[in-house]
């Protein structure tokens, strides 16, 4: 049975989220998340990266890669139109917002390496998903990676104004809220599973 791709837009925002469920994008979701604003931005970015880039390695794999039998190339061809990609909007966010391309650093040119971009584009072959399935699969992937470090963002945020024991702060109280809005999200995983 197929998955219709509405199933699957929103089983990857809820039940079948990148980060929460399969724990991929988490340096940058820990790193930056210290910041509402420039939370939303690197999201905003990795749900674009992730749909567009979806859909490109879709069209590269299916169109070039498997009638050329140069299917054992898939990693480095993925990773090449994911870095050209990210390259593009890099520089498109440096000509027209210098204050979120500051604000995001480092972690801009990051998105290249990151692993819940380069895991979609392989959960799409893995799974045999159609053209219009990937391009479902990458934006609810994206939306729910924007939405998981909104959260955590936001939870953070409310977390300045409150004691933390020393031990937790940081790194350590980020991952256990993170822990916990996984199992939020693992009581969705009845509804629909795209795994």
């Amino acid at each position: 049975m197929e998955i219709s791709s509405f199933v699957l837009f929103w089983a990857a925002i809820f039940t079948s989220n990148i980060l929460l469920t399969n724990f991929l994008g988490m340096c940058s979701y820990l790193s930056v998340s210290k910041e509402i604003e420039s939370s939303f931005g690197l999201g905003v970015a990795v749900a674009f990266v992730l749909t567009i880039t979806s859909g490109l390695n879709w069209i590269v794999y299916h169109l070039i890669l498997v009638p050329l039998g140069l299917v054992y190339l898939q990693f480095i061809v993925f990773i090449i139109v994911i870095a050209a990609f990210v390259q593009l909007l890099e520089l498109l966010v440096e000509r027209y917002t210098p204050a979120l391309y500051y604000t995001l650093g480092i972690f801009l040119p990051l998105i290249t390496v990151n692993c819940a971009i380069f895991g979609v584009s392989l959960f799409m072959v893995i799974r045999d998903y159609s053209f219009v399935q990937s391009m479902a699969f990458g934006a609810g992937s994206g939306i729910g990676w924007l939405l998981a470090i909104l959260m955590l963002a936001g939870i953070r945020a409310k977390l300045k104004e409150r004691l933390v024991p020393i031990g937790l702060q940081g790194a350590g109280i980020s991952l256990i809220i993170t822990g916990i809005m996984a199992l939020a999200f693992i009581g969705f995983s009845g509804i629909v599973n795209v795994q």
